[in-house]
Parts: C-alpha cells; structure tokens; sequence
C-alpha cells in the first residue's frame, strides 16, 4: 500500500488562518508576486477545490487547468466556501485509493502519491504565505511540514526546475525546518509586508 499522509490537520491551520484574515487586509501585499491577499485566498480556493478533484479522479476542467492562466481572486462567500472545501480535500485524500494509480492537476499527468505531495506542499507554502501577509503566527502540521520538505528537496535536484516554483533561497540547514521549507519553496523566509 502507498504511504499516505493526513492532510486534515494542516487543512484546520489554513481554515485557522483564513478565518482571522480582517476585510481590511484583502488587498495586502503578500509573499507570493502579483499576488495580494485575496489573490491568494482565492488560489487557496482553487487548490483545493482541484487536488480534492484529482484525489478523487474525477478528471476536468478543475484538474486540467494551469494555476498560473488567470489570477484568481475571491467571491463575497469565500469564508462559508473554505470550510466545506478543506474539509472535503482532507476527506478524499484519507481514501488510499486517492494516493494510488494515475490522476491529473495543474493541467499536468502525475501519480497520485505525488499529486497528494503536492497537496501537502500548496497548504504548507501557502498557509504561510497568508500567515505572514496578515502577521498572524503559523503553525503548520508537522507531517505536512515534514513532507512538503521532501518533497521540495527532492524538485530542488531536478534538472529542470518545475515553473511552479522560484529559485532556491538558500537557507542554513541549521535554520528551523520551515525555513528551510520556504526557502526551498523559492521565497525568502524573512519576507515581510
């Protein structure tokens, strides 16, 4: 059987993190270019509407389309929307039927165990994306913390970089795992607003 990681607690510190966001911060800055708060939120939206589809293998639009084709942005129900979404995404990828056999996301072909890394390394990443544009404290899962750095070390040896990512910050392997997570993930951990 694949091993298979518990995306439910990570899912609950995104939904943690959302949930405190004020009206007032929607259109802040954040870590992630041309991508102010709302931007965010609404790729959050995306992510998870669409890893929650390739789980399921439910092939489409969802898990067909490039992230990066249009900067997506938030509905005035956002906040009721997030909730049921996280939930159902950590609910598919408990099946161990979701990490098994071929699925699709980001318009891309990929196995299912590496369709649920990324999974873990989008709510990692962009979890404190949003926790550092709205100065909120972060406190990721550490499975999913633990995975998105294997992951994201293991894309940094490729020989051709994936688009979704930026050049490697270094970061000292002495420093905190997130850091050395964010680093790898192309933004700078000490990034402020």
């Amino acid at each position: 059987m694949t091993d298979t990681l518990d995306l439910g607690p990570q899912t609950q510190e995104v939904l943690r993190l959302a949930g405190a966001v004020r009206e007032d911060q929607l259109d802040a800055p954040t870590p992630c270019p041309d991508y102010a708060v709302r931007h965010l939120l609404g790729h959050i939206l995306g992510l998870t509407e669409a890893f929650r589809e390739a789980g399921r293998k439910n092939l489409g639009p969802l898990t067909g389309t490039d992230p990066g084709s249009s900067k997506p942005d938030i509905g005035p129900d956002w906040r009721t929307q997030l909730p049921g979404l996280l939930d159902s995404l950590a609910e598919t990828w408990r099946e161990p039927a979701a990490w098994e056999g071929m699925t699709q996301a980001g318009g891309m072909d990929l196995p299912g165990q590496v369709a649920g890394l990324v999974a873990a390394d989008e709510l990692v990443v962009h979890a404190w994306d949003l926790a550092r544009a709205t100065g909120q404290d972060y406190r990721p899962d550490p499975a999913a913390l633990e995975t998105a750095h294997g992951f994201l070390a293991m894309a940094a040896q490729e020989e051709e970089r994936p688009p979704i990512f930026g050049p490697v910050i270094e970061v000292p392997e002495s420093a905190p795992l997130l850091h050395r997570v964010i680093g790898l993930s192309g933004r700078d951990p000490h990034w402020t607003p």
